[in-house]
């Protein structure tokens, strides 16, 4: 499995990164042969979010509860967490209230003394800056939280925490996959002004993401539009399957790994965060960590899945 420090951290990570937002009714027994299995592909870093349930933090309490880690066990893990999200509603609340009292659930569902990574779940249109910062300051001086990120924000939100919060902000979350690319699409299409391709929709985030050292992580990468379903095996997909099956057959990995290896062979150094609850494509998509895409082939699924190179 490919490997990277983190930037602004000392975290090694995997390139691939296990998603647990689906497992609140597994049986102890499923989870543990999941979980089994991603460490096994070289996959030991776990995403969970408070919201994942439901109810809240319902997720994070069955992992805890079927995992039952010893401490080396969770020393040896890279947990993160999302929060930020609230329901009814949804609405979204970066309040310092609020996030702390949701870093505290966490900890106390996943059984652990602290976190990983932060995450902020999606932007807050009411975000105060200076009480993030007084969170995360507070949350890392406890020991309770090392490092924070944030999910599916531009450069604009991301430049305005960054004036208040002192700490690095180390990831961004956005949802990427071959077929739902805009963030790399719209900056091909640089300058083409009759493609709608070229509009950029999200301010040039992997090249900000790129500059300041920010890790991306890539989720639904099997997706093919925003909750549309999945793009593997579809026949609305049929000639971008066609290149995909093709290429599995010559690297001799599953469809699902060329599907990761599309988002790993990007030079911004994304992790890809899988959330299935299936082992078997845990494993199968985990090999496409290890498969090195040529440029051509890269751009040959770029086109195949209905982009324009120009």
């Amino acid at each position: 499995m490919k490997t990277f420090t983190l930037p602004g951290t000392e975290i090694t990570v995997p390139a691939v990164v296990l998603g647990l937002m689906r497992i609140v009714e597994k049986s102890d027994e499923e989870v543990r042969t999941l979980v089994k299995t991603a460490l096994e592909s070289g996959i030991d870093f776990m995403d969970h979010a408070d919201l994942y349930g439901p109810p809240y933090h319902g997720c994070e309490r069955r992992f805890a509860e079927a995992l039952r880690l010893s401490p080396s066990e969770r020393e040896s893990l890279t947990i993160q967490t999302k929060c930020g999200i609230r329901q009814p509603g949804p609405y979204f609340d970066f309040s310092y209230e609020h996030i702390v009292e949701s870093v505290n659930g966490s900890l106390a569902a996943l059984g652990t003394d602290y976190l990983d990574i932060l995450l902020l779940h999606r932007p807050d249109a009411l975000v105060e800056p200076d009480e993030v910062a007084r969170a995360f300051d507070d949350l890392h001086a406890a020991g309770k939280v090392r490092h924070f990120g944030v999910s599916n924000h531009t450069p604009g939100q991301i430049e305005l925490l960054r004036r208040s919060v002192t700490r690095p902000l180390v990831a961004n979350q956005i949802q990427l996959s071959v077929t739902h690319a805009p963030s790399i699409a719209s900056g091909i299409a640089m300058n083409m002004g009759d493609l709608d391709q070229s509009i950029d929709r999200d301010n040039g985030i992997v090249d900000y993401c790129r500059l300041h050292d920010i890790t991306i992580q890539a989720w639904s990468p099997f997706q093919a539009r925003f909750f549309d379903g999945p793009f593997l095996g579809n026949p609305k997909y049929a000639e971008l399957n066609a290149v995909i099956d093709r290429l599995a057959w010559k690297y001799e990995v599953p469809a699902e790994a060329i599907a990761v290896a599309w988002l790993t062979r990007h030079p911004a150094r994304m992790q890809v965060v899988l959330g299935t609850t299936t082992p078997s494509r845990v494993e199968g998509a985990a090999k496409g960590a290890d498969v090195h895409l040529s440029r051509a082939e890269w751009y040959e699924m770029f086109r195949a899945a209905g982009y324009t190179v120009p």
